[in-house]
């Protein structure tokens, strides 16, 4: 059982749900978990899909993907989203590529500590997307100017707040109906590393 709510598999999939499954299979060939509980209403899946390529894969993003992977991390932790965490934990050790490194900045994102492993505006950054995952209705003003004057361009702003909201929304939605990796291959970087 890979959700809570009836899924619809990619063999058994017909109508508008075979295009979905089109736009949603990974590069390792295979449609994860987190779209197929989208199975019963094939508009939610394409949503979402474009939702998570625009906010962490655009081209035009200027942040570094492992700074992405990070967030997506972060915020994970922070709703213990253990679907995203084993995803995105595989990702962020993929991208880091520094030895010892990606271990120093799991450990800091996972015990809720990023000022151990991350700082200047990557530290800003990160606090933000902590304040807006736990305590959105105490963000002001003042949150934004502090980013500014950690050196976060309101671009990279708008990046972090955009990959935090779609965690954010992502981690309900797997942790609200009990979605879990059986049959998933772990990571979007894994084969190719």
């Amino acid at each position: 059982m890979i959700a809570w709510i009836k899924t619809i598999s990619p063999s058994d999939a017909t109508g508008d749900l075979v295009n979905a499954y089109e736009m949603a299979t990974t590069s390792h060939g295979t449609v994860d978990n987190v779209m197929q509980v989208h199975s019963l209403r094939p508009h939610t899946m394409a949503g979402h899909i474009a939702l998570y390529k625009a906010a962490l894969h655009h081209p035009e993003n200027t942040l570094p993907k492992w700074f992405l992977e990070a967030v997506a991390v972060y915020t994970s932790v922070l709703n213990e989203c253990p679907y995203s965490l084993a995803h995105h934990i595989q990702n962020l050790q993929s991208l880091v590529g520094e030895e010892g490194a990606h271990g120093a900045k799991l450990t800091a994102l996972t015990g809720r500590r990023p000022e151990d492993a991350f700082n200047g505006k990557h530290l800003a950054l990160l606090r933000y997307t902590e304040k807006l995952t736990l305590n959105v209705a105490k963000i002001d003003e003042s949150d934004i100017a502090a980013l500014r004057e950690a050196g976060a361009d309101d671009g990279e702003i708008l990046e972090t707040n955009q990959v935090c909201g779609y965690f954010n929304y992502v981690n309900r939605l797997l942790n609200g109906l009990g979605v879990s990796t059986d049959g998933d291959v772990i990571g979007a970087y894994a084969k190719q590393n």
